[in-house]
């Protein structure tokens, strides 16, 4: 407020300036003493002055203006004293003229102000809208509209006031604090809830309150979508038009209308998901448990026959166990998944050799790679620090998951390197490889391509149970297509690191 009047008074300054130059120009240097040229010329000034500045600055140079016009170009000159009444009325008829001009070009300026004002307003609604459309996380929408508010429309405080049961949530922004009472939140919103009127007037629907919290004014504007309420705004600092309040809390009602409603679709999908997984997982285990109990009772039938040969009864025995380790990896399998969802793993560090975890692995899934070759490659003799356990059973699944696609006479190869990066183990096989399609989505649970189902039975588990346990000790997996043909998947561990030599001399 200081500033505008500040700047008054610099154009009133320069305004009588402008005056008293006109008349020494006049009187002094033309020595014109002609009224009606000195009045046109006055009441440029004027009207230039009411042009850039308030009523009040146009209307005290246009009596200053007058006072000079009757004081030196009227006779008798050198007083105010006029002796033609016809001099009257054109002293009185360049004041009209003055002031009804001043009014006019105020009018003008105020129209423009309100248009620009407006303009600005509606610039600001189209920015809150562009982001709310722009928001897509639904737990933290409310809280970041609510940041977009106060930030758009300059206010001090802005509050998104929602009710819940008894209770408010209540979500703040800006740099102001304010502490809202919310039983007279609860009395604005009963009232919000009345008959829906529209004040053509102010341009606003029935409901705004102005109140009083810590000592400051809050606006308390009803959030409606459609004809219910669904909650308050409060706004508080610059001083916002009614109209374009109500045409916030619009935007707003339905930017908080969007959030819950992502938040049920979010929800919808995750339920559908869960229930596509259950009945894979049911679907999977089906089958997976019918096929080896199977040859299991069918082997065990045969271990019965009197007829059989030592021989084949030790095939059909070794039939069972086999079937029985596979049982086993199922139920393993099923355990570690649970452990995973539920967040039970644990990181259990420990110096060890590349090529001991490799032999864990090996012997996880001894009756898999039963008659197959694996080659073992090291790069590296230097022992790494991290969990043995974790990274065994997911190199595990992997040399599980290459013999499973592979021919019984493909050779599968693990190549073992340390570096700065940690542990990297890179598992190859020669299979047809995976389809472009599927490279996506390989981790995801239960996943299985359309080759894989066709070919060998499973339940989709292992590589996406092997990521898991990789992720519990910040370790990374990815695969990609060999270009001599085949997959390779590879593992990342970040690990310390240190020479053979030197822990046998710890």
């Amino acid at each position: 407020m200081n500033q505008f009047w500040r700047h008054d008074a610099f154009k009133l300054v320069l305004a009588l300036v402008s005056v008293v130059a006109i008349t020494a120009g006049f009187r002094l240097g033309l020595h014109l003493t002609n009224p009606t040229t000195a009045a046109l010329t006055y009441l440029l000034v004027v009207l230039a002055t009411a042009a850039v500045s308030r009523l009040w600055v146009a209307i005290l140079t246009s009596v200053v203006a007058d006072l000079c016009l009757n004081y030196f170009f009227m006779p008798p000159f050198g007083t105010f004293t006029i002796a033609d009444p016809q001099n009257w009325v054109a002293l009185f008829a360049f004041f009209a003229v003055s002031v009804i001009a001043s009014q006019l070009s105020a009018a003008v300026r105020d129209r423009e102000r309100e248009a620009s004002a407006r303009r600005d307003e509606l610039g600001r609604l189209f920015d809150l809208s562009r982001d709310v459309l722009l928001t897509t996380d639904s737990k933290e929408a409310i809280r970041q509209l609510v940041r977009f508010v106060s930030r758009r429309f300059d206010l001090d405080y802005a509050a998104v006031c929602l009710p819940r049961s008894r209770e408010w949530d209540v979500y703040e922004a800006g740099a102001g604090s304010v502490t809202l009472d919310t039983h007279q939140l609860s009395l604005v919103f009963a009232g919000a809830e009345t008959v829906l009127e529209f004040d053509a007037r102010a341009r606003t629907y029935a409901g705004h309150r102005m109140m009083s919290f810590d000592g400051q004014n809050v606006r308390l504007v009803p959030l409606r979508f459609g004809t219910k309420a669904i909650g308050l705004l409060a706004a508080a600092g610059r001083p916002v038009e009614p109209g374009t309040l109500d045409a916030l809390a619009g935007v707003v009602a339905i930017a908080v209308e969007r959030a819950q409603f992502l938040e049920e679709r979010k929800a919808a999908e995750l339920a559908r998901q869960s229930e596509e997984l259950k009945s894979a997982l049911l679907a999977s285990l089906g089958h997976d448990l019918k096929t080896p109990l199977t040859a299991i009772r069918v082997a065990a039938s045969n271990l019965q026959a009197s007829w059989l040969q030592e021989a084949d009864r030790r095939e059909q025995s070794d039939l069972i166990l086999a079937e029985v380790e596979r049982l086993s990896r199922l139920f393993q399998n099923i355990l570690e998944m649970a452990r995973i969802d539920a967040g039970a793993i644990a990181a259990d560090l420990r110096w060890v050799h590349p090529a001991e975890i490799v032999e864990a692995a090996r012997d996880q899934v001894e009756h898999t790679l039963r008659r197959r070759r694996v080659d073992v490659e090291s790069e590296s003799d230097d022992l790494v620090r991290l969990d043995p356990r974790l990274t065994a059973s997911a190199l595990a699944h992997l040399l599980e998951n290459a013999a499973q696609y592979t021919r019984p006479d493909s050779p599968i190869t693990v190549n073992m390197s340390v570096s700065t990066d940690g542990l990297t183990l890179k598992i190859g096989d020669r299979g047809p490889g995976i389809a472009p399609g599927d490279l996506p989505h390989l981790f995801d649970r239960f996943y299985r391509g359309t080759e894989a189902r066709q070919r060998v039975s499973g339940t989709g588990m292992g590589l996406s149970i092997a990521r898991g346990m990789l992720a519990a000790e910040r370790g990374r997996i990815w695969v990609e297509n060999r270009p001599d043909g085949g997959a390779q998947f590879t593992i990342v561990v970040p690990a310390e690191s240190k020479a053979a030599a030197a822990a046998d001399h710890v």
